[in-house]
């Protein structure tokens, strides 16, 4: 599971993106949610919304669609992710996590204090 800090790392070639290696990457998932997040950042930069579209899905294998479980959890998240400033995005990405029940991979290092049940990989 890939949050749009990451999806935006692997595509401006930034720090902790040579850690996301080609194996990772042909499995990788990405939340509709955060991929929202990569099409509002690109876009806001000045890229055409179709090739931006196009970048922010260019690394991952899947786009999950969120549904209602995945907003329950994400919702339900706040408490324990209120004092760290996760946005509802970074929440989408970690609701997903859990209900897939797969690593996440966030470039925030600020993820490293959260005990949630699931894997949370730090890329710089």
């Amino acid at each position: 599971m890939l949050d749009a800090s990451v999806v935006l790392a692997l595509l401006n070639n930034e720090a902790g993106a040579d850690k996301l290696t080609p194996e990772l990457l042909s499995n990788a998932t990405c939340s509709t949610v955060n991929l929202a997040e990569v099409q509002t950042k690109l876009v806001s930069a000045g890229g055409s919304p179709d090739e931006a579209w196009e970048d922010a899905l260019s690394p991952i294998r899947e786009a999950a669609p969120f549904t209602g479980e995945h907003a329950k959890i994400a919702g339900s998240l706040v408490a324990q992710t209120r004092t760290l400033g996760l946005s509802l995005g970074d929440r989408a990405c970690l609701a997903l996590g859990l209900a897939l029940k797969a690593p996440v991979y966030t470039a925030d290092k600020s993820w490293k204090k959260l005990k949630l049940g699931v894997r949370i990989h730090v890329i710089r």
